[in-house]
């Protein structure tokens, strides 16, 4: 009892999420209203997370996972725990071991932020490009700005400005970073945080290396919302760089494009399937308003509910989902990069590690049931709103009306637990 009163007192855990992430005052009125708070005993806490941590350093794993599906995680420690989420760390791994694989890392960080930086100056230099910087054909571009301030018109590289011919895949990167540019200066610019050039020129920087590490995506949009949670919670940015790329290889596939399609379409066809297994009514009632591609969830599933959900309740929901989906393999299977998907198992220790979700893929007799949690959430909103679609949508704008009307009315917690549900019914009805 008096443990149970000391967390109920505890200071950690009456915090408020909007103190940490403030949003600017003119803003307020318009941003989604945070529906998460720390709640003791059921959100992991600063304490509760030392606790977890033997003297060596080695995580508790199954402890972390059953927490933070209880609660998500407390603010102040967002960025440690993410890091184990994503498979920054095994979680067998010792303090000493994961502090080497750190500086480690940041010096491969620092090594390709020189690199890019090499190839065009603004890197690092605390500023932003917004303007194209080289022509298709990889001619450089003058800045009309740059007498006033801004970027050098040199952009940079001596190469380019001596006339010589840049490679091939020197002009695609460059091509890009104008457009992260745009991207980063209208993301989450409610947030106080964002008043800052430096936090600013951090995003695009995290964002520009990346462009240049994944070659074969680059940057898209979208990918700067999903960046911008994890450069604000991790203070060092090559360690934000590194969870970002982590998150990139679980969901890469939603960016890789073609000429007549975008990778995303494919979760937007395994939904469709889903909601006609589940609920064929409401899935009949969608495809006569031609809705039946469920082109209308595209943006749910590419940015992952950032704009149904506060920026707060959005970290809650992304932490939910990792925690769900979490396998005490990730690490191992991220390291090796094979390409190869996780066995199924009856392993009883692995399973007691493993968050609800992934526990029934791994029990689950086929791989292609291995469909991210992410789209058993769009589902459950879907089938949050069954009355009034059904009796209200009339067609395929009516639709995104409604489902436009419940941002920052989700309960993340709620949807989650709905997801899991829809995801053992249609399970029952896939063996059926």
């Amino acid at each position: 009892m008096r443990l149970l009163a000391c967390c109920y007192n505890d200071p950690e855990m009456q915090i408020d999420p909007d103190t940490v992430y403030p949003i600017r005052p003119d803003c307020r009125d318009d941003a989604p209203k945070t529906r998460f708070k720390p709640r003791p005993g059921l959100t992991l806490s600063p304490k509760r997370w030392k606790l977890l941590h033997n003297e060596e350093g080695v995580l508790d794993i199954a402890g972390m996972i059953k927490r933070v599906q209880r609660g998500g995680v407390h603010p102040t420690i967002k960025g440690e725990v993410w890091e184990f989420l994503l498979g920054c760390y095994d979680p067998k791994s010792t303090t000493e071991q994961r502090n080497q694989l750190r500086q480690q890392r940041r010096l491969e960080y620092e090594n390709l932020k020189t690199k890019c930086r090499e190839m065009d100056t603004t890197v690092g230099s605390g500023r932003v490009i917004t303007m194209p910087v080289i022509t298709e054909d990889g001619q450089p571009i003058e800045d009309p700005n740059s007498d006033r301030g801004a970027r050098p018109s040199s952009v940079g590289s001596e190469q380019q400005t001596s006339g010589a011919t840049l490679p091939k895949e020197v002009i695609q990167w460059k091509l890009t970073l104008h457009q992260i540019g745009l991207d980063v200066n209208r993301t989450d610019r409610v947030l106080v945080y964002y008043e800052s050039q430096a936090n600013l020129a951090r995003l695009w920087d995290i964002l520009a290396v990346y462009s240049w590490v994944d070659k074969d995506i680059g940057y898209c949009q979208g990918m700067s919302d999903l960046c911008s949670p994890i450069s604000i919670i991790l203070e060092h940015e090559a360690d934000a760089f590194w969870c970002f790329e982590r998150l990139m290889r679980r969901v890469r596939g939603n960016f890789i494009s073609t000429s007549t399609s975008i990778g995303v379409r494919a979760q937007l066809t395994t939904l469709s399937t889903i909601m006609k297994s589940v609920d064929p009514k409401l899935h009949e009632h969608l495809e006569h308003l031609d809705g039946g591609e469920y082109l209308f969830a595209f943006r749910m599933l590419m940015v992952l509910f950032r704009r149904e959900f506060s920026f707060v309740d959005t970290m809650y929901l992304w932490e939910l989902m990792w925690s769900m989906e979490y396998n005490p393999n990730l690490f191992s299977m991220l390291e090796s990069d094979n390409g190869t998907t996780r066995a199924t198992t009856k392993d009883e220790s692995v399973l007691r590690q493993c968050g609800k979700f992934e526990r029934k893929i791994l029990q689950a007799a086929k791989k292609e049931e291995e469909i991210p949690l992410s789209v058993f959430v769009v589902a459950s909103v879907l089938e949050a709103r069954n009355k009034k679609l059904l009796g209200e949508a009339k067609g395929l704008d009516d639709v995104v009306k409604i489902l436009n009307e419940i941002t920052g009315s989700l309960d993340a917690k709620k949807a989650c637990r709905e997801a899991l549900q829809i995801h053992e019914k249609y399970l029952n009805t896939v063996k059926a």
